[in-house]
């Protein structure tokens, strides 16, 4: 037996160091001894007999048996006489003598469910990229001091077609690219599409890890996606779980008939309150297959980042348990899960080493510092982290009556004392708008119009608050409803003004602050942002300094938290001169009052905020304005 197998590929698999063990493993077409045919490769150390069944062979295990290739557990086969896009298990005979059917954890193509075979290579030719530009620019690309506004989607539910089947991955890129393009945002973030038995998981467990979802098509299709999201300036970024699967009889749960990608522990193995289990980080195979699936997808896929779901739950050894489960705890006494620890950090050393480009960013809901330090200095290895701390405080904030905002201004400001300590991203994501958590819209207090007025503040604050961005699909529409999960959005809204001027607004939005260098080129900087005013408890505002690389970048930012217009309202600025209005939220346009400031603002000598000058303005309600000095040569050109 040979096979084409090579033997420092089975031992860097087996060590943990295989990083391309999707070449290795898995169903490849090849050529053996002047035949062509398939290879299968799997891993099952604790099987007694492994057999590659389907319709080629009326899915009796007797015909095509594996041969064990060493005593760690691979089994292979070359077989001639199946053909392309077949659907095929692995029949697995545990020593007990119990029979079992698995898919191929390692399969680049999967049935439509609910069937749940896997399927071999088609026989299409190699797909042909066209995003050479794409991937030469990006090899200059600085993410800390570039515009990074991600919109979040979950492709099933997006949009659908009218007879209600869902939009293929090619039918998409000529719908959703075009859309999320002209809304001005940089990054399409996918929720996962890794194949997955149930829909209402959204994606989160996952039985095939290497395939590309068959609802939307096929792994070429999906690459048409990437590559077309490229040659329209958008990069890609994909949701992705390493830190559990779901328990369905033909994934990866016992899958050789004793727990193998789990661990056998199953007070380390189970997430109860999920109904999942965890990977076993300290397995070198599993370190191999899950750090292989990480760059499977940017290689193959040319994904642009990745963003690690649910880390906390990865990080802790009892996350989410109750009292009444049995814990347990590290060698040191603590609940650190300390192999899941050093993965992570394993993880993305080595994904920076092959793409030091790439976004890794962490779902991390926990207080754990230095996540998006180096790994070198101690850190988890990260470069981003989403702020999960921002986006609890905030929606917190926004749900109170404006009335009583006062009481609660420090879940306003708190985010600045540790907005440096991490790269951070501020989402809005979908986890806050679903399962009876309320549209954004439908949280924030007031009557429409100040319901809307909130929401346009809210997404404002986000902006000129330091770090990168990220909204789920349906909050440019001012949806009502929360994410139904199972329908699309409500895209009849446009036809309501309200709902077509917070459309107009979110795509403005996302202009302006791709135009304005101060919002994003210092966002992990000290230097980026300055208090003007974080105090105005009574009148719950705050003004702040955004600042780019460059003085003439600088803006000033206040936002005003109450229904209430504030006249010659004083604000200090850091430098005399003349400053204007460029940009407010209660914009008529935007479906505002129109409180605009047209005029220029001179400003005076008198000392205001710890600053030496000031100006004065009207602060429009429930509102964000946006303010910048004029230089002297425009000055001098308009008198």
């Amino acid at each position: 037996m040979d096979y084409n197998l090579s033997p420092q590929d089975i031992y860097l698999f087996h060590q943990g160091t295989h990083y391309h063990s999707y070449k290795l493993l898995g169903c490849h077409e090849i050529k053996w001894k002047n035949r062509k045919g398939y290879r299968f490769v799997v891993w099952a150390p604790n099987a007694s007999a492994v057999s590659v069944v389907g319709d080629f062979n009326d899915w009796d295990g007797s015909d095509s048996p594996l041969k064990r290739v060493n005593k760690e557990g691979l089994w292979a086969v070359f077989l001639t006489d199946i053909p392309p896009d077949s659907p095929y298990k692995y029949e697995i005979i545990h020593a007990s003598g119990k029979r079992r059917l698995k898919s191929d954890p390692y399969a680049a193509q999967s049935e439509l469910r609910p069937a749940t075979a896997s399927l071999t290579p088609g026989n299409a030719p190699p797909y042909k990229w066209k995003d050479k530009k794409w991937q030469e620019t990006k090899k200059l690309y600085n993410p800390y001091k570039s515009p990074v506004n991600i919109y979040e989607v979950h492709l099933g539910t997006w949009k659908k077609k009218p007879d209600g089947n869902l939009y293929t991955y090619r039918e998409l890129a000529d719908e959703l690219i075009p859309y999320v393009k002209d809304l001005g945002y940089t990054h399409i973030e996918i929720m996962p599409i890794s194949e997955h038995p149930y829909d209402l998981s959204w994606g989160y467990q996952i039985t095939g890890y290497y395939s590309v979802t068959s609802r939307y098509g096929k792994p070429d299709d999906f690459k048409y996606f990437v590559d077309q999201c490229h040659q329209e300036g958008l990069g890609v970024i994909l949701d992705w779980v390493p830190g559990h699967f779901c328990k369905d009889d033909h994934g990866l749960r016992q899958f050789d008939g004793e727990p193998l990608f789990e661990y056998a522990d199953p007070r380390k193995s189970e997430k109860t309150s999920w109904g999942t289990l965890t990977f076993d980080f300290g397995r070198q195979e599993v370190q191999s297959f899950l750090i292989s699936n990480a760059v499977y997808w940017l290689k193959e896929f040319h994904i642009d980042g990745i963003r690690v779901d649910a880390v906390a739950s990865m990080l802790s050894l009892n996350f989410d348990k109750n009292e009444d489960e049995e814990k347990v705890y590290n060698s040191y006494g603590g609940d650190d899960h300390l192999e899941a620890f050093a993965f992570i950090k394993k993880l993305n050393q080595i994904v920076f080493e092959y793409f030091p480009s790439v976004l890794m960013m962490a779902e991390d809901s926990s207080d754990l510092p230095l996540v998006t330090a180096p790994t070198h200095s101690g850190g988890l290895g990260f470069n981003f982290k989403w702020n999960m701390g921002w986006m609890n405080d905030m929606l917190e904030y926004m749900e109170h009556d404006p009335l009583y905002r006062k009481w609660h201004h420090n879940l306003l400001t708190f985010s600045f004392m540790y907005i440096h300590t991490e790269n951070f991203v501020l989402p809005l994501s979908h986890d806050e708008v679903v399962h009876g958590k309320r549209s954004l819209l439908n949280k924030m207090p007031g009557d429409q119009w100040q319901q809307f007025a909130n929401l346009r503040l809210l997404y404002g604050y986000m902006m000129a608050h330091p770090g990168k961005k990220l909204l789920f699909m349906g909050g440019e529409l001012g949806q009502y409803a929360e994410w139904k999960d199972k329908e699309q959005l409500d895209w009849h809204l446009t036809d309501y003004p309200f709902h077509h001027s917070m459309f107009t607004y979110v795509r403005e939005l996302n202009k302006f602050y791709q135009s304005q260098p101060a919002l994003f080129e210092l966002d992990h900087d000290p230097e980026g942002f300055k208090w003007i005013d974080p105090h105005n408890i009574d009148q719950s505002t705050v003004a702040f300094i955004r600042q780019g690389k460059q003085d003439s970048d600088q803006l000033i930012i206040i936002c005003n938290f109450t229904p209430n217009v504030y006249y010659d309202y004083k604000v200090g600025v850091p430098s005399p001169g003349t400053y204007e209005e460029i940009f407010n939220s209660d914009s008529e346009k935007f479906g505002g009052s129109n409180q605009i400031s047209a005029d220029k603002h001179f400003s005076f000598s008198d000392k205001w905020h710890s600053f030496d000058n000031h100006i004065k303005i009207s602060i429009p309600p429930l509102a964000v304005a946006i303010y910048k000095k004029i230089d002297k040569e425009k000055i001098e050109e308009e008198s």
